[in-house]
């Protein structure tokens, strides 16, 4: 924390410009979160880019209701050996022309009905509320991307308080839909809160209610993006009551086989798991749910990890990698975190990549901005499914993008020790230009593309000595945005006559995304910072030469009006430094800080 606040008062002699970049900076530690979302969405596999996006819905667009949704999903690579019901239709088939929806009443969860949608007795779980539909939308795309081919989805409302909108649009475009009949919240719940452990009771309820029936539950949070079909990986272990997903930063294997489960200290992550419907899976259903029932503030990840850790070992088997568990008859496996990523493991020690491996799932753990950080760093990785106009740079989204190239000299990333003085001389070099871009941005009404960021060490909510002891984190390597700044501050709107103009920003990934419109990449104009007086460096409307501006130094808000008002229909801007690119604002009060 000292740390952090030398860091804000090392900024502050900077004289940053405005104190909308003050409300971006990093100010203590943010404790991680876990947030469920909510609404439903998919496409097929075999749709094309065209008409997925002619599907999208979008949270911005709906008023949010009094519903929220749970989605089961079944994942399958579509081969003619898996069994599936007769009776199941196909994702998007809609209902023919002139027909009417079925009476809510129908709508209602049964073994018959999940029968109908069952495949290889598997089915894959999430559950979310309508607050956060765009994760939905990513989670099922994805999911689609795999061969999912069939689809449910639950709606947990309050009495009398069905989401008929949201249950007709998903009946209407081919969706199966049913209720729960469940109580969860619709808001964004913080982690921690009454509404965060109700929605986590919704988990442990559903899984008592479908173990019963007879189905395996592939049950996962909707901030998980699935990178690949996990269904094969989980029938190498059929023998396997249990496997589940770890917070564990330090690797155990090498390859893709279970982690080592004598080995694993870190917690039990119930964001991944794989339950298998054996008597002993189905009577930690039943004992789980019943202690989250009477304990009102009990984490329903520290309740499963107190049952499950009850009892903990010996091993199955010396090959399988199971180790016996809860009431010594349960067979329990770990799912290497190498490849079933959580948020460090993935972002910050791409460990599947050092150990040449393919990831099957990313879980947005360990970040330190709420659900606006786990978008931005699914971003960042490009795996996050956004609607065009994210891409487009059209008017609701400030007209264009500024980008730059940052300048960082090779000695602020590996000269000398990696310590808390090194790891701070690097990240206020690029805070100071990032500062200057944001005024720049603002001066432009730009989107900034933010560049990405060096670290030498790494950003915990607890004590640590810069790296994790035993983890595969490099020293300098690229950090998530939420590593250095306060990314739910920076996106969310603020009071313009407290915090000046908003600035809008994207990922650093943004024009590498296949999702960016190639018209978009075509209309740009790279900026070349240039010192006044030398040959070609005047102010100029015209470019030099095709797609290229010569600009000076130092230039002031008027030259900065002047000159880039003949390119307000250019896409991308992009400045080859921001090292002294502006010399501040004719209003001085947006350069000083709130006294």
């Amino acid at each position: 924390m000292a740390s952090w606040n030398n860091l804000l008062k090392d900024m502050a002699n900077y004289k940053p410009v405005f104190l909308t970049i003050y409300a971006a900076v990093v100010v203590g530690v943010v404790v991680s979160s876990f947030y469920v979302f909510s609404a439903v969405y998919s496409s097929s596999s075999s749709s094309s880019s065209s008409s997925s996006s002619s599907l999208w819905f979008s949270p911005a667009q709906n008023q949010v209701s009094n519903c929220s949704h749970l989605t089961v999903v079944n994942v399958s690579l579509g081969s003619a050996s898996q069994t599936q019901s007769k009776s199941m239709m196909p994702i998007w088939e809609v209902p023919p022309s002139g027909s009417k929806m079925p009476p809510l009443k129908t709508f209602k969860l049964t073994k018959e009905l999940v029968q109908q949608r069952v495949k290889d007795n598997v089915v894959v779980v999430t559950f979310g509320n309508y607050a956060f539909m765009d994760f939905i939308l990513t989670w099922v795309k994805h999911l689609t991307d795999l061969g999912v081919d069939n689809l449910l989805v639950e709606l947990n409302c309050d009495a009398g308080a069905m989401d008929t909108k949201m249950v007709e649009a998903l009946y209407w475009k081919g969706v199966p839909v049913f209720d729960m009949g469940g109580h969860m919240s619709t808001i964004d719940v913080g982690w921690g809160s009454k509404a965060f452990h109700k929605m986590g009771r919704q988990k442990v309820i559903l899984i008592d209610a479908i173990l019963p029936m007879g189905f395996e539950i592939l049950m996962c949070d909707t901030d998980v993006v699935w990178l690949k079909n996990p269904l094969p990986y989980l029938a190498r272990f059929p023998e396997a009551d249990i496997l589940t997903s770890t917070d564990q930063v330090v690797p155990t294997v090498v390859e893709d086989s279970l982690d080592n489960w004598q080995q694993v200290g870190a917690a039990y992550n119930i964001g991944i798991f794989h339950w298998r419907p054996s008597n002993s899976a189905k009577q930690l259903a039943r004992e789980w749910k019943e202690l989250l029932l009477a304990d009102a503030n009990l984490w329903d990840q520290n309740g499963f990890n107190d049952l499950v850790r009850r009892q903990l070992g010996p091993s199955v088997d010396e090959e399988s990698g199971l180790a016996y568990a809860y009431d010594g008859n349960l067979k329990l496996g770990l799912l290497p975190a190498s490849i079933f990523c959580s948020g460090h493991t993935y972002f910050v020690q791409a460990m599947y990549q050092q150990l040449r491996l393919e990831p099957y799932a990313v879980h947005t753990t360990f970040q330190y901005a709420g659900t606006e950080g786990k978008r931005h760093r699914l971003r960042e990785a490009m795996v996050f499914y956004d609607p065009p106009d994210y891409y487009n740079a059209s008017e609701s989204y400030a007209g264009g993008f500024l980008t730059f190239k940052p300048s960082i000299p090779k000695s602020l990333l590996l000269d000398g020790e990696h310590n808390l003085e090194s790891h701070f001389d690097l990240v206020n070099y690029q805070i100071k230009q990032i500062r200057t871009a944001l005024a720049v941005a603002s001066l432009l009404n730009r989107t900034l593309v933010m560049p990405p960021l060096w670290c030498r060490l790494d950003r915990l909510w607890f004590g640590h000595p810069g790296i994790l002891p035993g983890s595969m984190t490099k020293q300098p390597f690229i950090c998530p945005l939420d590593h250095v700044f306060e990314v739910k501050t920076m996106l969310n709107e603020l009071p313009e006559d407290e915090f000046g103009p908003p600035i809008r920003i994207r990922e650093y990934s943004l024009f590498a995304n296949p999702s960016m419109p190639k018209k978009v990449k075509e209309s740009w104009l790279d900026v070349n910072l240039c010192q006044e007086g030398s040959r070609g460096c005047e102010v100029s409307n015209s470019t030099s030469q095709a797609g290229v501006l010569k600009f000076p130094k130092r230039s002031s808000e008027e030259t900065y009006k002047t000159v880039f008002s003949s390119f307000k229909d250019v896409k991308v801007i992009q400045f080859s430094s921001m090292q002294d690119a502006f010399t501040g604002f004719a209003d001085k009060a947006l350069t000083q800080t709130n006294q």
